[in-house]
C-alpha cells in the first residue's frame, strides 16, 4: 500500500475556496482505480492548516493519480491561493493492525 499525507496553509481571504477545493479532489479521487481512501480534514491543532491522508493500491495507482489533469489543476490552484507552497510525504506502507491487536 502506498500512504500519502500532506497539507496546505489557508489563507484567511481563501479559506472557504480551498476548503471546497479539498473536499472536491478528495471525492474525485477516491473514485479513481486503485484509491483505497482520500481524505482532507482541517488541523484541530492548527485550524489554518488543511490536511490529506491518502491510501493506494500500488505506485501505478498514485502515478496515474498524479496524471490526472484535474489533480494537476488541483495542485496548481491550491498553490496560488496559498502563502506557502503545499506539502507532501509519499510512504510504502504495510497493515499490521491485526498482528498488533490479535
Amino acid at each position: 500500500m502506498i500512504l500519502i499525507t500532506g497539507h496546505v496553509i489557508l489563507a484567511p481571504e481563501h479559506r472557504a475556496r480551498m476548503i471546497a477545493l479539498g473536499a472536491e479532489h478528495s471525492a474525485r479521487s477516491r473514485s479513481e482505480p486503485g484509491c483505497l481512501a482520500h481524505n482532507c480534514h482541517v488541523d484541530v491543532e492548527n485550524p489554518d492548516r488543511l490536511m490529506f491522508v491518502e491510501e493506494w493500491e500500488s505506485i501505478d495507482a498514485v502515478r496515474t493519480h498524479f496524471a490526472v489533469p484535474a489533480s494537476g489543476a488541483f495542485v496548481a490552484e491550491m498553490r496560488a491561493l496559498s502563502p506557502q507552497p503545499p506539502a507532501i510525504r509519499i510512504y510504502t506502507a504495510e497493515d499490521i493492525t491485526a498482528k498488533l491487536m490479535g
